[in-house]
C-alpha cells in the first residue's frame, strides 16, 4: 500500500515566503473556498480566523475571509491571538474549524496557514486530502441569498486570559514575584502580560510593540539574549520568553541561565506525577536531550521520543494515552488543559510548581543533568537532500563508532527553513564538539 502524499499541507499546515507561491493572495483566497466547500458539505456553520502581528497577515486574512464566504461559510474574526487561544476559541464558540495565519518563530518576511479542527485538534488527513482535491476546481461562488457573513469577536483576548489563568489551582499567587515577559512582538504582546499581572506578579514587559516587522527580530524563544539580560539587570525572579505565535517558551532564571523545552518538560512532569496527577509516561521527540530520558526514568516514568513537531508528540500521546510530552524548542502539550502546544500555559504550570514547593526556578531545574549537545544550522539549497551524501553518511557512522554507543547523532532537514540540523550528543563536550564541527564542515559543502 502506498502512501497517499500531501501536494500542499506539510507537517504543520503550509508556510512560506510571502509573495513565493502558495504564499500567495490569489492562492489563500482558493484555499478559503476550498475550505467552505468541504466544511459546508455536511451543514453551515461557521469558521474562526485568528493571526500573528506580521504585516502581511491583514492581506491573507481578507483574502480566507472572501473565499469562506464565497463558499457559504460565516467567519468569526479574532485578529492577533496567540495559536493556542485559536484552538481554545475553536471549540468554545463550537466553530467548524480556527484557522490561524502565522508562520510561527520565522521572520516577518514569512507567513503561513495551519488548522483546527471544531475539538482544537490538528485537521484530520482526510479532511486535509479534500482540501487539497477542491485547490483544484474552480471557485464558483454560492447564490448570494447563502453568502458567508464576517462578524468579528472582541472579547477574545479576555477570554483567553481567564482560561489561561483557569489551569492552575485559584490558591497559586505571584505575589511578591517580579517577572519578565519577552513577547517577541507576537500575538501574545497583548494577552500574556495581563495574565501574569492579573495572577499577582510585577510584569516588565519586553518586546510588546509589534509593528508587522519586527516580529521574532532579535527577541523572544529564538533569541533569549534580551530577556537574560534583563532579568539580571532587573533583578527579577525569571523570565518568560513567548515566540510570535505563542506556542512556544523558554524560561530564564534569576541567574539569567536558560531553561529550555527538557527543562520545563521536566519540572513540570516531576511536579505532577509527585501530587498523583500524571502516570504512565512522558513524550519526546528525537531531539530531546538523553539526560531527560535519564531523570525521568529516575522518578518512574517512561519516556518515549516522536518525530520532530508537536503534531507529533499530540499523536504519540494519543496513542499512548498518556498526558504530556513536548520538545526542546518549547513546545509543551498538557492534555488536561490544552489540546497544542501553549507558551503560556506551560509557563504558569511551572509557575504553580514554585509556589507550592517554595523553591526558585534555579532551584527546580538542578535534578536534570542533561548531557552536553550541540546543534547547528546549515543552509541548504531548496529541494536538496544532503543526507544521501556519501561523505556525510561516511562521516557520520565514523562519528557513531567514536561515540561507543554513549551518544546521538541526529541530521534531519529542517519542516520550516531550508537548513540542515545536525545534533550530537554525548556525555564528552570534547568529542561533541569536534564532531558536530566536522559534520557541519562537510555538510557546508554539499
Amino acid at each position: 500500500m502506498t502512501l497517499r502524499q500531501r501536494k500542499y499541507f506539510g507537517t504543520d499546515g503550509i508556510r512560506g515566503k510571502v509573495g513565493v507561491f502558495p504564499i500567495t493572495a490569489e492562492f489563500f483566497l482558493k484555499l478559503g473556498f476550498a475550505v467552505g466547500r468541504v466544511l459546508g458539505k455536511e451543514s453551515s456553520g461557521k469558521v474562526i480566523i485568528g493571526k500573528d502581528t506580521r504585516i502581511s497577515g491583514y492581506m491573507f486574512e481578507s483574502a480566507l475571509e472572501a473565499g469562506l464566504s464565497a463558499a457559504g461559510m460565516d467567519i468569526q474574526l479574532l485578529g492577533p491571538m496567540p495559536t493556542p487561544a485559536i484552538a481554545y476559541l475553536t471549540r468554545t464558540h463550537r466553530a467548524k474549524a480556527g484557522i490561524v495565519i502565522s508562520a510561527s518563530h520565522n521572520p516577518f518576511s514569512d507567513n503561513g496557514i495551519k488548522f483546527f479542527s471544531s475539538d482544537g485538534l490538528k485537521l484530520p488527513d482526510e479532511v486535509e486530502f479534500a482540501i487539497e482535491e477542491e485547490l483544484d476546481k474552480p471557485i464558483e461562488t454560492v447564490n448570494s441569498a447563502k453568502l458567508g457573513k464576517a462578524t468579528r469577536i472582541e472579547d477574545a483576548p479576555g477570554r483567553y486570559i481567564e482560561f489561561c489563568k483557569s489551569t492552575i489551582p485559584n490558591k497559586v499567587s505571584l505575589s511578591g514575584m517580579r517577572i519578565v515577559v519577552d513577547c517577541a512582538n507576537g500575538a501574545s504582546y497583548h494577552i500574556a502580560p495581563y495574565v501574569f499581572a492579573e495572577l499577582g506578579a510585577e510584569v516588565i514587559e519586553l518586546n510588546v510593540d509589534p509593528d508587522g516587522f519586527n516580529i521574532n527580530e532579535n527577541c523572544g524563544s529564538t533569541n533569549p539574549m534580551p530577556i537574560q539580560r534583563m532579568v539580571t539587570a532587573t533583578k527579577a525572579d525569571l523570565g518568560i520568553a513567548l515566540d510570535g505565535d505563542g506556542d512556544r517558551v523558554l524560561m530564564v532564571d534569576h541567574q539569567g541561565e536558560i531553561l529550555d523545552g527538557d527543562d520545563i518538560l521536566y519540572i513540570i512532569a516531576r511536579y505532577y506525577f509527585q501530587k498523583k496527577k500524571l502516570s504512565g509516561g512522558i513524550v519526546g521527540t528525537i531531539m530531546s536531550n538523553m539526560g531527560l530520558e535519564h531523570a525521568l526514568q529516575k522518578l518512574g516514568l517512561s519516556f518515549v521520543r516522536a518525530n520532530v513537531g508537536d503534531r507529533y508528540v499530540l499523536l504519540e500521546l494519543q496513542k499512548q494515552g498518556w498526558l504530556l510530552g513536548g520538545e526542546p524548542s518549547g513546545h509543551i502539550v498538557w492534555l488536561r488543559s490544552t489540546t497544542t502546544g501553549d507558551g503560556i500555559v506551560s509557563a504558569l504550570q511551572v509557575l504553580s510548581a514554585m509556589f507550592e514547593t517554595k523553591k526558585s526556578l534555579h532551584e527546580l531545574k538542578q535534578d536534570l543533568q542533561k548531557y552536553p549537545q550541540v546543534i547547528k544550522n546549515i543552509a541548504i539549497s531548496e529541494g536538496s537532500n544532503p543526507l544521501l551524501s556519501p561523505a556525510l553518511q561516511k562521516a557520520v557512522k565514523e562519528s557513531e563508532i567514536l561515540l561507543q554507543q554513549k551518544g546521538r547523532i541526529i541530521l534531519r532537514p529542517s519542516g520550516t527553513e531550508p537548513v540542515l540540523r545536525i545534533m550530537v550528543e554525548s556525555e564528552d563536550l570534547d568529542k561533541v564538539n569536534s564532531i558536530a564541527k566536522k559534520l557541519a564542515d562537510i555538510a557546508s559543502l554539499l
